[in-house]
């Protein structure tokens, strides 16, 4: 549906019954967070609260909650985004499809945003930040949150709006230090386009330009996190996706979208900083407060009747996962024309997303080796490091696929796979002192981390174990004086194992070197358990999927925190005995 504002995508929801409202006063401090974490669990509809304390607009919850629903709201545009897609990504494929590639082409152009002679007065009520619903969604956080902002910033040395960027970074709305109502905080990663145009604007030694769009119709939030080509306007596609041209005009120097519900805009100034945070974020914990940019608030505009959508975000899965859906669904096979010789990647959901990666790439090199080892997966492997937002992983598991057998997303399948071919004494290829996730604190500061890319082909060196050995179970036990089940079977060649939690860097290293001297007297049980992960508490980890990889992989950094028995380095390669 080509839907003209947030307001008839509800209604369209409604009819198909998938939308209620809630007529009862309810609290925007943690109780419509609550309310909608339920919604989501549960596969709820997406919920329009009508009547929130604090303000006199609506605001609208849990509405990508489900992949159902975001089908249901593209289906007349997801086929054509598809087509784009396979058009740009694969021009041989489109010449043999001529049909579908001119309607595709066709639909690109008709999309582009279109520009408007009109003025904010003609359509928006001027309003302050106060006036906003003010939601927040954890008890710890710094105060309340926009978490479906799109975020507009121009290039100052290439200006206009086919070159400028929109993308979701978390605005804080209140708290902190931030003067009422005329300053708000703005959150963004360090690989983000926002920060390159605030670079620029640095340089030229003038502030940075910013519109907040907040709602309009349902495809301007989802082209606002779609990871998109080189060359593709963010607001070109949300003008596809919607299968309506982006509407805009400027005022007073800023871009204001003709069909959002709320836009605020604002400046950020040259070198000023103010603590942002806590925040409760997606990778499962909170982000502290750090000093970022912030925006010194020049007007805040809101339609008559305008709504305001959020979402609460934490521990995967919670709504943003059904945006990863969306943009799979949307971009499935162009990964391998991003990234050649790459066939699939998934970013899992359950680390967080940006943690974990697992590939299948191809190896073409090796029929000129006499042994069957990474070479081209490799190469792959570093394409895929450094691409786009896959550039924020610690952890990249990457194999090739001879027979077509395996899928990126059947996690416990994949990670045997690997687990059976892995060569750890070869295999582990680490990159140190590098860049890492803003909101990942697992490294050794602020953006500061490393990563490991965890490379097997050919055939299986090894049986994994499907039980854990008596003895190994038992010198475990006696070692580590824990009685109360100190060891758990995660998954075939996978154990976890329970110590009690550290407080100093010593008392980690003492604990690790007890566990290493240990394994190395049980060797000869250890040759089907290649990965041993330590934790506090191993029947947590063991007990489902999810926790084993939210534990191990988002909480944790390469360099760091693995280790292995008879650690060598050769040539500077770390390698090690498994496990």
């Amino acid at each position: 549906m080509a839907y003209k504002s947030l307001q008839e995508a509800l209604e369209d929801l409604e009819q198909a019954g998938m939308l209620i409202r809630i007529h009862d006063a309810v609290d925007p401090y943690l109780e419509m967070a609550s309310i909608q974490l339920r919604a989501y669990k549960e596969g709820g509809p997406a919920i329009l609260f009508e009547n929130v304390k604090g303000t006199k607009y609506k605001a609208l919850a849990n509405l990508y909650g489900t992949m159902e629903r975001c089908k249901f709201l593209f289906r007349d545009t997801l086929p054509k985004v598809q087509d784009l897609m396979l058009l740009r990504g694969s021009p041989m494929e489109a010449l043999k499809k001529p049909v579908t590639g001119i309607k595709s082409g066709v639909a690109a152009l008709a999309a582009l945003p279109l520009k408007l002679h009109t003025k904010t007065a003609d359509h928006f009520d001027e309003i302050s930040i106060s006036d906003l619903p003010q939601i927040q969604h954890w008890p710890m956080d710094g105060g309340a949150f926009i978490t479906l902002p799109q975020v507009f910033s121009e290039n100052q040395d290439r200006p206009g709006v086919l070159h400028g960027n929109v993308g979701m970074y978390r605005i804080q709305l209140s708290g902190n230090d931030y003067l009422k109502d005329q300053e708000i905080g703005l959150h963004y990663q360090i690989h983000r386009g926002i920060g390159i145009h605030q670079q620029i604007a640095e340089k030229n030694n003038q502030p940075l330009k910013v519109s907040i769009f907040v709602g309009g119709p349902p495809a301007h939030s989802v082209a606002a996190v779609m990871p998109l080509p080189e060359g593709i306007s963010e607001l070109t596609f949300a003008g596809l996706l919607a299968g309506r041209r982006f509407r805009y005009f400027y005022e007073d120097g800023y871009v204001i979208s003709r069909d959002a519900d709320f836009v605020i805009t604002g400046e950020i100034a040259p070198g000023q900083l103010k603590p942002e945070g806590p925040f409760g974020d997606h990778l499962g914990y909170y982000s502290l407060a750090h000093p970022f940019p912030f925006l010194k608030v020049h007007k805040v505009f809101a339609k008559k009747e305008a709504i305001w959508p959020f979402t609460v975000v934490g521990r995967p899965p919670q709504e943003d996962t059904s945006f990863g859906d969306l943009i799979h669904e949307m971009t499935a096979g162009a990964i391998s024309q991003e990234v050649p010789g790459v066939k699939a990647v998934n970013a899992v959901d359950q680390a967080g997303v940006h943690p974990l990666l697992l590939a299948i790439g191809t190896e073409r090199y090796t029929p000129y080796t006499k042994v069957m080892e990474p070479a081209e997966l490799l190469t792959q492997a570093n394409r895929i490091l450094g691409t786009g937002q896959l550039s924020l992983a610690k952890y990249l598991w990457i194999t090739d696929d001879p027979e077509n057998k395996l899928s990126v997303r059947d996690i416990p399948v994949f990670f045997k796979y690997i687990l059976e071919r892995i060569d750890l004494g070869r295999d582990l290829h680490f990159q140190t002192c590098t860049t890492m996730d803003t909101l990942d604190y697992s490294g050794a500061g602020l953006n500061k981390g490393s990563k490991v890319i965890l490379a097997a082909t050919g055939a299986a060196i090894r049986a994994l174990a499907d039980k854990i050995p008596e003895e190994l179970k038992k010198a475990l036990q006696d070692t580590l004086l824990l009685q109360d089940y100190p060891v758990a079977l995660v998954m075939p060649g996978v154990l976890a194992v329970e110590m009690s939690a550290v407080t100093n860097k010593e008392q980690a290293a003492n604990d690790l070197a007890r566990v290493k001297q240990l394994l190395e007297s049980q060797k000869v049980h250890l040759t089907g358990l290649p990965l041993i992960v330590l934790t506090e508490d191993a029947r947590y980890l063991a007990d489902n999927l999810a926790n084993f990889l939210w534990i191990t992989f988002t909480r944790s950094d390469p360099a760091t925190d693995i280790d292995g028995i008879e650690a060598a380095v050769n040539n500077k390669h770390w390698a090690v005995i498994p496990p």
